[in-house]
């Protein structure tokens, strides 16, 4: 279960189209080390082009994001071994763009020193963002 706001995150459809994906933290109740990371709550395919078309078709279906525990191998194998049950999964902020999910991913990372303290599993920091990728949300 992903909570947002200290409530548990239940989109519906609709509200769920609203977004491109998340920044999300997670935290491992049982040793106190967290996760800062994003994830997309689509994913797009392409499939090949219908008979006698010539372009591929995209399909566009709602991601993994219910049953995801990050991306770090160590969080992964723990999560694996132990189950899901003792992890806090925090939704930190809901982004309409790609582009602003990775800038606050990276913006959270940076503010909470993840990669000098040894309360996060975070092993590296990537991003390439480009102002442009953040018209909507530019003050």
């Amino acid at each position: 279960m992903w909570f947002y706001n200290d409530k548990p995150y239940t989109p519906t459809e609709e509200e769920l189209s609203k977004y491109v994906g998340f920044v999300y933290q997670i935290t491992d109740l049982n040793n106190g080390r967290m996760y800062i990371g994003k994830k997309f709550f689509w994913a797009t395919r392409k499939l090949p082009p219908l008979k006698g078309q010539k372009r591929k078709r995209t399909v566009k279906k709602q991601s993994d994001w219910q049953d995801y525990y990050g991306s770090n191998e160590e969080l992964k194998l723990l999560v694996e071994k132990n189950g899901g049950k003792g992890y806090y999964r925090e939704i930190l902020r809901l982004c309409t763009t790609k582009g602003e999910c990775s800038y606050y991913e990276a913006k959270f990372q940076f503010q909470e020193d993840v990669l000098l303290r040894q309360e996060y599993y975070n092993e590296f920091i990537g991003c390439k963002i480009h102002s442009k990728h953040l018209n909507g949300i530019l003050k």
